[in-house]
């Protein structure tokens, strides 16, 4: 099962989540829109033995390897450790390495001790080493797959944690393979995987290029966890994204996306994939924080797990007038609806919070064959709240709602359907305290009810920023406990 080679456990068995420090902020975030991270404790180094590696490689001044152009990605062996010190390198490279469970290829950035800061990876003036042949260099900063290795060899097992790239963006310039000038495209990426499986991405910021993390359809098995992916996008532009990700198989999990650039209509969450499972993220701004649609590939659609899609523990923010007022999409959007998501979109223990003093719409069902089932959430608008757009069907059971929720906006254009199955309760305050932990006299709490079957079980909550700890008890609506 490909899910197995995935990142461990399968979904229905919780990992153990990955531990951060906190960032205690002073306001209820429900008015307050939160402040930059606090330095994350520990570095990726901390995960890694490096005696349990065949080869070391030190990246930084002092070291043989002064820049990551000096490292020989293009022969890298399996069981491999490159280790950037703190500083800024203006590098991009690609690896396309066939490793193994036992023996992975591992980037690590060593942050700075005293304040947590990352090795920064820009992509703007950047040099590639001479010595590798890759294609698709206007694509992004760091690229997984794709090179003169050849079809036979499938970049897998492959770490990257602990750095921060930036500056993969048109209008920035950068040194080729070739030793040419070159510049990259409207939509580059911090980050591209074209082409991997057993990917991990974690611990990174990815920010201030056209995509923050783009991954293409012959990924597999892609974890994102504990990133910070921010200010991403082009200016006018709705066609990148924080995140644009199409793979068979992909977890995130512990991840704060922040808003995009300053005029940036792309939004922040976009993916087309098959097994998809969003799980213990802050997700903040964006045209929309969700957008969930078709896949243009057989063998993603073919996978039984794109009819359903897992969406929990989440806290969604909706900054007042920003982008669309609809928070998730869900089933496609080019058209052709024969091969949309046409499944069910499993949305429960989310906490969702919109500042807009006009109206929001919880979910845009693309067609009458999408699906939501809606469970333990709280969903708070500060002015009108829908819960649909114009199709699909919606099941709602024991959520907190603002009081005086409707099916739709739509009027006589809304042919979807919304069904109370109990347990609901509204109010006009669910009673936040910091970071959207509950109240101990919030009404929102107690009220939970039992998930969908088949539905992944709510072990963890997001931890500000970009960790994880684990949840005692799932008998409160909402992503946090008190």
């Amino acid at each position: 099962m490909w899910w197995l080679i995935a990142c461990g456990p399968a979904p229905h068995d919780e990992p153990s989540p990955p531990t951060s420090a906190t960032d205690p902020m002073s306001a209820p975030p429900s008015t307050t829109t939160p402040p930059p991270p606090a330095p994350v404790s520990g570095c990726a180094v901390d995960r890694w033995d490096p005696a349990t590696f065949s080869t070391v490689i030190d990246v930084g001044p002092g070291y043989a390897a002064s820049t990551p152009s000096d490292v020989p990605w293009e022969s890298l062996t399996p069981s491999t450790l490159v280790r950037i010190q703190p500083g800024e390198y203006h590098d991009k490279w690609a690896i396309d390495v066939a490793g193994t469970e036992a023996d992975p290829i591992v980037v690590i950035g060593i942050c700075v001790p005293a304040t947590g800061a990352l090795p920064v990876i820009d992509g703007a003036d950047a040099i590639t080493r001479l010595e590798l042949d890759f294609w698709s260099e206007t694509r992004g900063v760091l690229k997984i797959g794709g090179t003169s290795t050849g079809s036979a060899v499938v970049p897998s097992w492959i770490f990257v944690e602990d750095l921060e790239f930036r500056g993969g963006r048109a209008g920035n310039s950068f040194v080729d393979e070739s030793g040419a000038d070159d510049a990259y495209d409207d939509n580059a990426a911090a980050i591209f995987v074209e082409e991997g499986q057993n990917v991990t991405i974690r611990g990174c910021t990815l920010a201030d290029s056209g995509n923050g993390l783009f991954a293409a359809h012959e990924t597999r098995a892609l974890l994102v966890s504990s990133n910070h992916i921010f200010g991403n996008g082009n200016v006018d532009s709705a066609y990148e994204h924080n995140n644009y990700t199409e793979a068979l198989g992909i977890v995130f999990e512990y991840n704060r996306f922040g808003p995009l650039c300053d005029g940036c209509s792309g939004n922040n969450l976009k993916d087309r994939s098959a097994g998809l499972v969003v799980r213990y993220n802050w997700i903040e701004g964006g045209n929309r924080q969700l957008d969930l649609v078709e896949s243009d590939f057989d063998d993603i659609r073919d996978d039984p797990s794109y009819r359903e899609t897992f969406v929990y523990g989440n806290i969604l923010v909706e900054p007042d007038g920003d982008g669309n007022s609809q928070i998730a999409h869900y089933g496609g959007d080019n058209g052709d609806e024969s091969i949309y998501r046409q499944g069910t979109l499993f949305f429960y223990h989310n906490t969702v919070v919109s500042e807009r003093v006009g109206n929001t719409t919880l979910f845009r069902l693309s067609t009458s064959a999408e699906l939501a089932d809606v469970r333990n959430n709280i969903v708070y608008a500060a002015g009108n709240l829908a819960v649909l757009d114009a199709e699909g069907s919606a099941s709602l059971a024991t959520n907190w709602l603002t009081a005086g929720w409707a099916d739709s906006f739509q009027g006589a254009a809304f042919t979807g359907s919304v069904t109370e199955a109990g347990g609901n309760v509204e109010g006009e305050d669910p009673m936040f305290s910091v970071d959207y932990a509950l109240d101990p006299a919030s009404p929102a709490r107690g009220i939970a009810g039992p998930l969908a079957d088949g539905a992944p079980p709510v072990a963890s909550q997001y931890l500000v920023h970009q960790g994880g700890a684990a949840r005692t008890s799932t008998a409160d609506a909402g992503a946090v406990e008190p």
